[in-house]
């Protein structure tokens, strides 16, 4: 258990996305240790979550607070196994070249950020449940606190996967232009017959000092060419992944309207899955209006 936790705060602290890893396509994490560690920081969020359950309803219900401890961790595993496909798609675009099983583990490490900044704002949802017995509140803090959540685990997602596909739009842009750069830069060769009174360091006619400033501009502008290159493909890049993250958000999303509900409506009888009707964001427009008074 010691050592998860120590894994764990290396890899919130960055050290286990390291950029030489990132580069060779690979990720230091193990998914026989981050797995279950997304599991348990799941089940301590819906542990938390199903607080309403025990004590927002005028007869708690045990079930309800179960399941919620249960399905909260399910949700992200089930999105990371509809997701994974679409980023190992999206990444080959991108040009990121990361092997199949380094692109679920850095899927499982965002998950597991996501996690962990949920379970860390636990004790604020059960101040909260303590505080109140509104429903439509309860829905909306939820989706705030996971949404807060999410927004940092796909940021550190984002950085991983922009700093690879930075880092090969760079590494192919400067192969593209080094052959060009490589003659650019060849010295001319120094006649024999140059005159002596020529060579000394001042001469700005002195052949060597022109072959380096020739070798110099070569090389600016073999350097403005691969970063011209590599901007235009990283910000390609970018936009490839932006979308995936839209998409990842989107399939989050309605995958906890499908596994609802989570936290119990007190007018509703217990039940592990509600009928197929509806969306996710008609239930948050209507929980504001509930909780607005519209």
């Amino acid at each position: 258990m010691v050592n998860w936790l120590v894994q764990l705060d290396e890899l919130l602290r960055g050290e286990r996305v390291r950029g030489e890893y990132l580069l060779k396509g690979r990720i230091d994490l193990s998914l026989r240790v981050f797995v279950p560690i997304a599991v348990v920081l799941g089940a301590i969020y819906g542990f938390f979550m199903g607080w309403y359950a025990l004590f927002g309803w005028r007869h708690g219900s045990l079930e309800q607070a179960l399941a919620t401890t249960v399905k909260l961790p399910a949700l992200y595993l089930l999105t990371l196994g509809v997701t994974f496909p679409s980023l190992y798609v999206f990444n080959a675009l991108v040009g990121c070249r990361m092997t199949f099983p380094a692109t679920i583990r850095v899927l499982v490490g965002a998950i597991v950020v996501n996690l962990a900044v949920a379970a860390s704002l636990g004790p604020i949802l059960a101040f909260f449940t303590l505080s109140t017995t509104s429903y439509a509140f309860m829905v909306l803090l939820n989706v705030a606190l996971l949404g807060i959540a999410g927004f940092v685990s796909v940021g550190f997602l984002l950085r991983a996967l922009r700093a690879l596909a930075r880092s090969r739009a760079y590494e192919e842009a400067a192969r593209e232009v080094s052959g060009a750069g490589e003659s650019a830069a060849t010295p001319p060769p120094i006649p024999d017959a140059t005159p002596p009174l020529s060579r000394y360091a001042g001469d700005p006619e002195d052949p060597a000092q022109a072959a380096a400033r020739a070798r110099a501009a070569a090389m600016s502008a073999a350097a403005r060419r691969t970063h011209e290159s590599a901007s235009r493909r990283e910000g390609t890049a970018n936009f490839i992944l932006t979308i995936w993250v839209i998409i990842y958000m989107l399939v989050g999303s309605q995958m906890g309207w499908i596994l609802r509900p989570f936290i119990g409506d007190p007018s509703s009888p217990f039940t592990w899955l509600r009928p197929r009707e509806g969306s996710f964001f008609l239930a948050v427009w209507n929980a504001l209006h509930h909780f607005l008074g519209w």
